[in-house]
């Protein structure tokens, strides 16, 4: 045991003492807010100013102008929504959603002017404005055709010199169908106090029913789903951060041919655990480190913003439990997959490369998640759920969307547990030989012969 605790230790000082440590834990934060945030806002942002665009409105008495520029020049009603909503409404929208959203709260994004056609012709009105577009006097022109109110198959057409922005798009989409089916609306007689009224959106109240048909309280259902896919994101970039260094620690003494002094020693199981050992305490004293900054920065932010209001996420203590599990039975797995890779290759430069199916791997567990949150109790979910690789991901999707029976968390966590000591007692044996062989490239035949011995 003191020689295991000398080889944690060892391994533990000395990378917590290198400048790259202290510099990756001091800017982790930064990069992680950087990688998240930044390129959903620089996305969204509109250069060289607003888009100035021609409508052509050919309906009786151009009734629809007004309305398709209030429509485009408002500020979008979402975007006044309470500071609760917009904590909520980060953390439930993806990154394109995001940016989406980013671009349409943005005002004054659209300079609008009539085009009166005047007993001239429509296509002469087009190609002078299509000169103007050529000119860069504008940046497109808009045809609203006559019987767009009574026909529902007539559609407008535009016409602009950057047709592949989508955002612009769905923007000017969006504003010409709110314009005419106000109209529309108008058109049936029906005021316009009325129309606002009806086109209250509404929300979704969800109430959890339990096994014992019990209804919960009202909760908002996405608290728990995001908990699973920081997990899933902590591991992935715990995996990414620190495979290649246990792998690197692994193969250190290959490299360096100091081997055979180290087993004079101490045995290859005790060198190789401690190794995995020390290293996962650096990359929990990281993750602890980044999870304290985050937890401060997500705290201030939520008390800036008046609280979370309503949300109610009602997770039993039990998943915190489950959290923490999972999320180091999923570290050990994939771990213990790089001690193996580790204990077979001779360089990490090699170990890098026969690593690749391991990220590959642990990114079908994310792909995955998503069929099981459908179908939490399927055949295809409980399966899925009981596979090593997948199961820290998985059961948890599963926990959160429809709890499944205590037993087969119980047998997932076994099944990993017994994995990673499987992989434990392969790599050691793979470890103990491989240690002192220089030169050579371990096959797969060469490999088993190595497991073989005794």
């Amino acid at each position: 045991m003191t020689k295991f605790l000398a080889v944690v230790k060892r391994e533990y000082v000395q990378k917590v003492r290198t400048k790259l440590f202290v510099i990756m834990t001091v800017i982790g934060p930064i990069l992680l807010l950087v990688f998240t945030v930044i390129p959903g806002l620089i996305m969204s942002i509109k250069t060289g100013g607003d888009t100035r665009i021609a409508v052509i409105d050919q309906t009786d008495g151009a009734k629809l102008f007004e309305s398709v520029r209030e429509s485009l020049m408002r500020r979008d009603r979402s975007n006044d929504q309470s500071a609760q909503s917009n904590v909520t409404n980060a953390v439930n929208s993806n990154s394109q959603e995001r940016m989406k959203k980013a671009a349409r709260s943005l005002t004054g994004n659209f300079l609008i002017e009539p085009v009166n056609l005047k007993e001239r012709s429509l296509d002469d009105v087009r190609r002078e404005l299509g000169g103007k577009v050529a000119r860069d006097q504008l940046d497109g022109y808009l045809i609203i055709p006559a019987d767009i109110l009574t026909n529902t198959d007539s559609n407008p057409v535009y016409y602009g010199r950057n047709t592949s922005d989508p955002i612009t798009r769905e923007q000017i989409e969006k504003g010409i169908s709110t314009a005419v089916r106000r109209q529309r609306l108008l058109a049936a007689n029906i005021k316009e106090e009325a129309i606002d009224r009806l086109s209250k959106p509404v929300n979704l109240d969800v109430y959890p029913v339990n096994e014992k048909g019990e209804e919960g309280a009202k909760e908002s259902g996405m608290a728990g789903f995001i908990l699973v896919f920081i997990i899933a994101f902590l591991i992935y970039m715990t995996v990414l951060l620190y495979g290649q260094v246990i792998l690197g620690a692994i193969v250190e003494e290959k490299e360096t041919r100091i081997a055979e002094i180290l087993f004079s020693s101490v045995t290859s199981l005790t060198l190789m655990l401690g190794k995995l050992i020390g290293v996962s305490l650096v990359a929990l004293t990281q993750l602890g480190i980044w999870t304290l900054a985050f937890a401060a920065v997500s705290g201030f932010g939520i008390l800036e913003a008046g609280g979370l209001g309503d949300v109610n996420t009602h997770l039993p203590l039990s998943f915190f439990v489950y959290f923490f599990l999972f999320f180091g039975l999923g570290y050990f797995v994939y771990a213990t997959l790089y001690v193996l890779v580790g204990s077979m290759v001779t360089t990490t430069q090699e170990g890098g490369q026969v690593a690749m199916p391991i990220i590959f791997t642990l990114m079908a567990g994310l792909y995955l998640a998503f069929p099981v949150i459908r179908s939490p109790n399927s055949s295809f979910a409980i399966w899925v759920s009981m596979v090593p690789l997948f199961s820290p991901i998985v059961m948890l999707v599963r926990i959160v969307s429809q709890t499944p029976p205590l037993w087969q968390i119980a047998l997932s966590l076994s099944i990993g547990a017994l994995t990673v000591v499987l992989l434990l007692w392969l790599a050691a044996r793979i470890y103990r030989v491989g240690m002192l062989m220089y030169g050579k490239k371990a096959s797969i035949p060469e490999v088993w012969r190595w497991v073989k011995q005794t």
